[in-house]
């Protein structure tokens, strides 16, 4: 969802052409994520405020300069960001249910790690297609690379804890 608004930008530019309808479209989508949380009395994470600002920032920055690339650059900022974010030690647990915190909580922790560098790697790939590609491939080329990598990882992270947890499982059934 954070990129959400990159992904409207990047719709509504290809489509019209037209930077600052692009750009307006973008910061109402953000602002009105950021409105539904509060209207649900929900908290706001601050890396949704801070992807306001920066679609605040970058949307500014291209329209005065006329030029996509500062909003084009705005999710290598955010995946950093999310990156930065999941350098934290055992930041997965919470979304494991409690059979695998009991086996594989050493496999949680190191796949918290190749998520950041999932998210710092995709950091970098966006940073040279942005400068590299036109507004159109670019987008189609991150949009794809953003669905397929987590969702690859995601697949192989659940394959390879569930095989070596149901291997724990049974060794410690072997030994009781």
């Amino acid at each position: 969802m954070d990129l959400a608004s990159t992904i409207l930008f990047f719709c509504a530019y290809a489509l019209t052409h037209d930077m600052v309808l692009a750009v307006a479209l973008g910061l109402l989508l953000a602002a009105g994520q950021i409105g539904w949380e509060l209207l649900r009395h929900k908290p706001v994470e601050a890396l949704q405020w801070i992807s306001a600002v920066v679609v605040l920032a970058s949307g500014s920055a291209a329209i005065v300069t006329d030029n996509p690339q500062f909003v084009m650059a705005k999710p290598s900022v955010i995946y950093l960001l999310v990156g930065w974010a999941m350098l934290k030690r055992g930041w997965m647990n919470p979304y494991l249910p409690p059979r695998a915190l009991e086996l594989v909580p050493d496999l949680a922790i190191t796949f918290g790690y190749v998520w950041a560098g999932l998210m710092f790697f995709s950091a970098a790939l966006n940073l040279v297609l942005a400068s590299s590609l036109n507004i159109t491939p670019w987008g189609i080329a991150m949009s794809i690379w953003s669905m397929a990598s987590k969702f690859t990882l995601f697949l192989l992270q659940y394959a390879v804890m569930r095989a070596i947890g149901r291997r724990r499982y049974h060794a410690q059934a072997v030994l009781a």
